[in-house]
């Protein structure tokens, strides 16, 4: 790899780079040989976020969660009262229904799981389904 960023004239910052490595964060995501979990220094701060007074804060706040969506379990199902909010010509009522579904989210994010591969000698199920506003 490092001959094809010489090859490409490509520009490494060393101090930046890390190899021989057991466990390292990646594109927001802490990858380990235990799998992919998310990145903890992240997850606080979302932890902390107060509940949202705007659209734009919905937003912003779907964003960052969103980010960690494939570690929530019905993701789409549990933010769907806050995702209401951001229709347009829909008036901003920041709901029990959306104070649920914050706190909901803030809960899942922080106990989310590791993502492993499967095991591949082994059999397994792949179950999914959708409905009208959430697929899983």
């Amino acid at each position: 790899m490092l001959k094809r960023y010489e090859d490409t004239n490509l520009v490494l910052n060393w101090e930046k780079c890390h190899f021989m490595c057991k466990e390292g964060i990646v594109s927001g995501h802490k990858i380990s040989k235990s799998g992919i979990e998310v990145d903890r220094a992240k997850v606080d701060v979302i932890a902390k976020l107060p509940h949202p007074t705007t659209a734009k804060g919905v937003r912003s706040f779907l964003g960052h969660v969103g980010f960690y969506q494939r570690f929530i379990q019905d993701f789409s199902k549990i933010a769907r009262p806050m995702t209401h909010l951001l229709e347009k010509e829909t008036l901003f009522v920041f709901s029990k229904e959306c104070v649920d579904a914050f706190d909901t989210l803030k809960k899942k994010i922080t106990e989310a799981l590791i993502l492993v591969v499967p095991d591949w000698n082994q059999p397994f199920e792949l179950m999914c389904n959708n409905s009208d506003f959430a697929i899983g």
